[in-house]
This record gives C-alpha cells, structure tokens and sequence, in this order.
C-alpha cells in the first residue's frame, strides 16, 4: 500500500509539472502530449500505472476489510472521534472512492481522446496528441471545474494522510521525524494541487496561453 502510494505520488508529481507548460505555452504542452502519445514507452508505463492503481485499490479494501474484523461487532459502540486521529484517517474509503470516480471522468476527458485514440484511430473531436485543445474543451465547462475541483479537494485530503502514513510503514518515522513528516507531506500535497488547480482554474476563466498572447494574465 505505501510503495504504490510513493510511486504514484511520483508520478502525479510529474504530471502536475507537465500541466503547469500549459499555462505558458500551448505548443509546448502539445509537443509534450506527441512525445508520450501513443508511443511503446508510454504504453508501457500506462500499463504500469495502472497495475500499481489497481494494487493500491486492492490493499486499501483488503486492509479496511481487516480493520473492521479487527473491531469485531462493537466498533460502533464509541462513536465520538478521537481528537487525534485526522478526519482522513478515518475517511480514507471514502476519499479512495471519490478519488477513483474523478479518475475515471478523467480517463473519459483525456486518455480516451488521447492515447486512446491514437492507437486504435477512433474519430475524435481533436487530433489526439493536441492536449491543449482538450484542456480548453474541459475547462470551458462550468461542471467539469466544479468536479475536478471536488476531485483535487479529494486527492488532497487522501496524500496529507497517505504521504507521512507511507512513510512511517516503510520505517523512515521516529519521535523526532514523525510530526516532521506530517509537516513535510501536508506542504508538498498542497503545492502538488495547486499545480492542478491553477491550470483549472486559469482555463476556467481564460487565462490561458491562446488568450493571453502566449502568456498567463494573472
């Protein structure tokens, strides 16, 4: 559960850092969108990220399954929250499912219409490497801003529990590391999302490279 979670935390890192091109050039983002496309290495590490995807859903209900064996037929004997134990903590099924469920919407927006495409041609509305026009199409819609930004509230919520949590299973805790941990995974996750919200957002109120002469107008 915490090596998938670390190796996707990585790779969201990598995909916040690709978006962020967007907000300065769109050709750029695009020649970025024609490198990966539907080329074998990308293929291979899609196949990849889905297998730790599907690993990491898989622990998370085999060890909520556990924990509530654990509890036995009282679990809900004391229903008052402990004040130390986070609200992610103990909502992390929950968050997991939404987070999944914005996965999927973004699979449908993006992949689908992009590497998808790609490699089995099937007509879309842009040529499947133009990941900018995509951004534009999806952002344009008041909804889709709505559910992304629930969706990043989401991830966000899930990775300031999960980061220091990841760390502290693979033994890298202690007194002294322990609330630095936290410190530490609460300020990466929140720069790590505001790398997503900031293109929403900039799309959502066109402040996009196409309307503002190749640059962001914020």
């Amino acid at each position: 559960m915490s090596v998938t979670g670390v190796a996707l935390v990585l790779f969201l890192t990598f995909h916040g850092c690709m978006n962020v091109v967007a907000l300065f050039s769109g050709e750029a983002y695009n020649m970025i969108c024609e490198f990966l496309g539907g080329n074998w290495y990308a293929v291979v590490a899609t196949l990849g990220l889905a297998a730790l995807m599907v690993i990491h859903i898989v622990y998370a209900f085999i060890l909520t399954m556990q924990n509530r064996k654990a509890r036995g037929s009282q679990r809900y004997e004391v229903t008052d929250r402990n004040p130390k134990v986070e609200w992610a903590s103990q909502n992390m099924l929950v968050l997991g499912l939404i987070v999944i469920l914005g996965l999927l919407l973004h699979l449908w927006n993006f992949w689908y219409n992009m590497m998808f495409a790609e490699l089995t041609g099937i007509m879309v509305s842009h040529h499947p490497a133009d990941g900018f026009a995509y951004i534009q199409d999806t952002f344009s819609n008041p909804l889709f801003v709505v559910l992304y930004i629930i969706w990043l509230a989401a991830i966000w919520f899930h990775l300031s529990h999960g980061f220091w949590s990841a760390m502290h299973t693979l033994g890298w805790s202690g007194k002294v590391w322990f609330n630095r941990w936290k410190t530490i995974g609460i300020a990466y996750t929140t720069v790590l999302m505001l790398l997503f919200l900031v293109v929403v957002l900039a799309f959502a109120f066109g402040c996009a490279p196409s309307l503002c002469c190749g640059a962001c107008c914020y």
